[in-house]
Protein backbone atom coordinates (compact mmCIF):
# COMPACT_ATOMS: atom_id res chain seq x y z
CA UNK A 1 0.00 0.00 0.00
CA UNK A 2 1.35 3.39 -0.96
CA UNK A 3 0.20 7.01 -0.99
CA UNK A 4 1.79 8.86 -3.91
CA UNK A 5 0.19 12.30 -3.65
CA UNK A 6 -1.74 14.40 -1.16
CA UNK A 7 -3.21 17.84 -1.92
CA UNK A 8 -5.40 20.58 -0.48
CA UNK A 9 -7.22 22.38 -3.29
CA UNK A 10 -9.34 25.53 -3.41
CA UNK A 11 -12.44 24.43 -5.34
CA UNK A 12 -14.94 27.25 -5.94
CA UNK A 13 -18.01 25.87 -7.75
CA UNK A 14 -18.01 26.42 -11.51
CA UNK A 15 -14.46 27.84 -11.53
CA UNK A 16 -10.99 26.45 -12.04
CA UNK A 17 -9.49 25.02 -8.88
CA UNK A 18 -6.15 25.99 -7.36
CA UNK A 19 -3.69 23.76 -5.51
CA UNK A 20 -2.94 25.41 -2.15
CA UNK A 21 -0.64 22.76 -0.73
CA UNK A 22 0.60 19.37 -1.92
CA UNK A 23 3.15 16.67 -1.17
CA UNK A 24 4.27 13.67 -3.19
CA UNK A 25 6.24 10.50 -2.53
CA UNK A 26 7.55 9.36 -5.90
CA UNK A 27 10.42 7.27 -4.55
CA UNK A 28 9.15 4.15 -6.35
CA UNK A 29 9.57 5.84 -9.76
CA UNK A 30 12.81 6.27 -11.67
CA UNK A 31 14.50 9.67 -11.92
CA UNK A 32 13.30 10.04 -15.51
CA UNK A 33 9.66 9.26 -14.64
CA UNK A 34 9.28 11.54 -11.61
CA UNK A 35 8.62 14.76 -13.54
CA UNK A 36 5.91 13.20 -15.71
CA UNK A 37 4.31 11.37 -12.80
CA UNK A 38 4.25 14.57 -10.72
CA UNK A 39 2.52 16.47 -13.55
CA UNK A 40 0.00 13.65 -13.96
CA UNK A 41 -0.78 13.64 -10.21
CA UNK A 42 -1.44 17.39 -10.25
CA UNK A 43 -3.61 17.18 -13.37
CA UNK A 44 -5.51 14.15 -12.05
CA UNK A 45 -6.13 15.90 -8.71
CA UNK A 46 -7.48 19.11 -10.24
CA UNK A 47 -9.61 17.27 -12.79
CA UNK A 48 -11.48 15.09 -10.31
CA UNK A 49 -11.92 17.87 -7.76
CA UNK A 50 -13.63 19.99 -10.44
CA UNK A 51 -15.98 17.07 -11.10
CA UNK A 52 -16.83 16.29 -7.47
CA UNK A 53 -19.81 18.26 -6.11
CA UNK A 54 -19.36 20.12 -2.83
CA UNK A 55 -20.08 18.04 0.26
CA UNK A 56 -19.35 14.76 -1.52
CA UNK A 57 -16.65 12.12 -1.51
CA UNK A 58 -15.69 9.83 -4.34
CA UNK A 59 -12.97 7.45 -5.44
CA UNK A 60 -11.82 7.37 -9.04
CA UNK A 61 -9.56 4.72 -10.58
CA UNK A 62 -7.10 5.43 -13.36
CA UNK A 63 -4.73 2.64 -14.41
CA UNK A 64 -3.09 1.42 -11.19
CA UNK A 65 -3.97 4.55 -9.21
CA UNK A 66 -7.01 5.41 -7.13
CA UNK A 67 -7.77 9.03 -6.30
CA UNK A 68 -9.89 9.62 -3.22
CA UNK A 69 -11.51 13.05 -3.20
CA UNK A 70 -13.37 14.87 -0.46
CA UNK A 71 -14.85 18.17 -1.66
CA UNK A 72 -15.69 19.69 1.69
CA UNK A 73 -17.21 22.87 0.25
CA UNK A 74 -18.55 25.25 2.89
CA UNK A 75 -17.24 28.76 3.42
CA UNK A 76 -13.63 27.69 2.75
CA UNK A 77 -14.49 25.82 -0.50
CA UNK A 78 -11.67 23.34 0.08
CA UNK A 79 -11.17 19.83 -1.24
CA UNK A 80 -8.66 17.17 -0.32
CA UNK A 81 -7.17 14.60 -2.71
CA UNK A 82 -5.23 11.45 -1.91
CA UNK A 83 -3.78 9.43 -4.79
CA UNK A 84 -2.67 5.94 -3.83
CA UNK A 85 -2.32 2.47 -5.28
CA UNK A 86 -5.47 0.38 -5.52
CA UNK A 87 -4.64 -1.55 -2.33
CA UNK A 88 -4.95 1.49 -0.03
CA UNK A 89 -8.27 1.10 1.86
CA UNK A 90 -11.09 3.59 1.26
CA UNK A 91 -12.11 4.32 4.86
CA UNK A 92 -8.61 5.33 6.08
CA UNK A 93 -8.17 7.44 2.92
CA UNK A 94 -11.25 9.53 3.69
CA UNK A 95 -10.39 9.65 7.39
CA UNK A 96 -6.99 11.09 6.46
CA UNK A 97 -8.54 13.66 4.09
CA UNK A 98 -10.92 14.84 6.82
CA UNK A 99 -8.02 15.26 9.29
CA UNK A 100 -5.91 17.02 6.65
CA UNK A 101 -8.63 19.55 5.79
CA UNK A 102 -9.47 20.19 9.47
CA UNK A 103 -5.80 20.85 10.22
CA UNK A 104 -5.37 23.06 7.14
CA UNK A 105 -8.40 25.20 8.08
CA UNK A 106 -7.15 25.53 11.66
CA UNK A 107 -3.62 26.61 10.69
CA UNK A 108 -3.95 28.52 7.41
CA UNK A 109 -5.95 31.77 7.34
CA UNK A 110 -8.57 31.94 4.59
CA UNK A 111 -7.23 35.32 3.49
CA UNK A 112 -4.05 33.61 2.21
CA UNK A 113 -6.00 31.35 -0.20
CA UNK A 114 -5.79 34.06 -2.89
CA UNK A 115 -1.98 33.79 -2.91
CA UNK A 116 -1.09 30.06 -2.79
CA UNK A 117 2.66 30.70 -3.00
CA UNK A 118 2.53 32.37 0.44
CA UNK A 119 0.97 29.31 2.12
CA UNK A 120 3.37 27.40 4.35
CA UNK A 121 1.68 24.17 5.44
CA UNK A 122 4.53 21.73 6.12
CA UNK A 123 2.17 19.38 8.00
CA UNK A 124 1.08 17.92 4.65
CA UNK A 125 4.49 16.23 4.38
CA UNK A 126 4.00 14.72 7.84
CA UNK A 127 0.57 13.39 6.86
CA UNK A 128 2.01 11.89 3.67
CA UNK A 129 4.77 10.12 5.59
CA UNK A 130 2.80 9.04 8.66
CA UNK A 131 -0.26 7.69 6.88
CA UNK A 132 1.59 5.43 4.43
CA UNK A 133 0.40 2.87 6.98
CA UNK A 134 -3.43 3.11 6.80
CA UNK A 135 -3.78 1.88 10.38
CA UNK A 136 -2.49 5.29 11.52
CA UNK A 137 -5.47 6.98 9.86
CA UNK A 138 -8.13 4.55 10.96
CA UNK A 139 -8.68 3.60 14.59
CA UNK A 140 -10.99 0.71 13.62
CA UNK A 141 -8.28 -0.89 11.47
CA UNK A 142 -5.78 -0.46 14.32
CA UNK A 143 -8.14 -2.13 16.81
CA UNK A 144 -8.81 -4.97 14.34
CA UNK A 145 -5.08 -5.57 13.92
CA UNK A 146 -4.63 -5.65 17.71
CA UNK A 147 -7.46 -8.21 17.96
CA UNK A 148 -5.89 -10.30 15.18
CA UNK A 149 -2.54 -10.22 17.00
CA UNK A 150 -4.28 -11.32 20.22
CA UNK A 151 -5.86 -14.26 18.36
CA UNK A 152 -2.44 -15.28 17.07
CA UNK A 153 -0.95 -15.15 20.58
CA UNK A 154 -3.83 -17.20 22.00
CA UNK A 155 -3.55 -19.73 19.19
CA UNK A 156 0.19 -20.07 19.80
CA UNK A 157 -0.44 -20.60 23.53
CA UNK A 158 -2.86 -23.48 22.85
CA UNK A 159 -0.43 -25.00 20.34
CA UNK A 160 2.42 -24.83 22.84
CA UNK A 161 0.34 -26.74 25.44
CA UNK A 162 -0.41 -29.47 22.91
CA UNK A 163 3.22 -29.66 21.80
CA UNK A 164 4.31 -30.60 25.31
CA UNK A 165 2.42 -33.85 24.90
CA UNK A 166 -0.62 -32.92 26.93
CA UNK A 167 -4.00 -33.60 25.44
CA UNK A 168 -7.09 -31.57 26.12
CA UNK A 169 -8.98 -34.78 27.02
CA UNK A 170 -6.42 -35.60 29.73
CA UNK A 171 -6.61 -32.07 31.11
CA UNK A 172 -10.41 -32.24 31.28
CA UNK A 173 -10.32 -35.66 33.01
CA UNK A 174 -7.78 -34.49 35.64
CA UNK A 175 -9.40 -31.13 36.30
CA UNK A 176 -10.86 -30.64 39.75
CA UNK A 177 -12.30 -27.29 38.70
CA UNK A 178 -14.81 -28.90 36.33
CA UNK A 179 -17.92 -30.59 37.61
CA UNK A 180 -18.83 -34.08 36.44
CA UNK A 181 -21.61 -32.51 34.38
CA UNK A 182 -19.16 -30.16 32.57
CA UNK A 183 -16.79 -33.05 31.86
CA UNK A 184 -19.70 -35.07 30.42
CA UNK A 185 -20.80 -32.09 28.29
CA UNK A 186 -17.27 -31.71 26.87
CA UNK A 187 -17.00 -35.41 25.99
CA UNK A 188 -20.48 -35.51 24.43
CA UNK A 189 -19.81 -32.41 22.36
CA UNK A 190 -16.48 -33.82 21.19
CA UNK A 191 -18.11 -37.11 20.12
CA UNK A 192 -20.87 -35.31 18.23
CA UNK A 193 -18.37 -33.08 16.42
CA UNK A 194 -16.10 -35.99 15.53
CA UNK A 195 -18.89 -37.95 13.86
CA UNK A 196 -19.34 -35.28 11.23
CA UNK A 197 -15.83 -35.16 9.78
CA UNK A 198 -15.87 -35.05 5.97
CA UNK A 199 -13.10 -36.87 4.18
Amino acid sequence: MKIFHLAVILAPPGKNCTVLSSASDLSTFSFYQKGSVSEFMGFFSRTIVERTPQGQRQSVQENTYTAHVYNRGGAEQLAGVLIADQEYPVRPAFSLLTKLLDDFIAKVPQTSFSNPTSINFQEINIYLSKYQDPRQADAIMRVQQELDETKIVLHKTIESVLERGEKINDLVDRSTALSAQSKMFYKTAKKQNSCCVIM
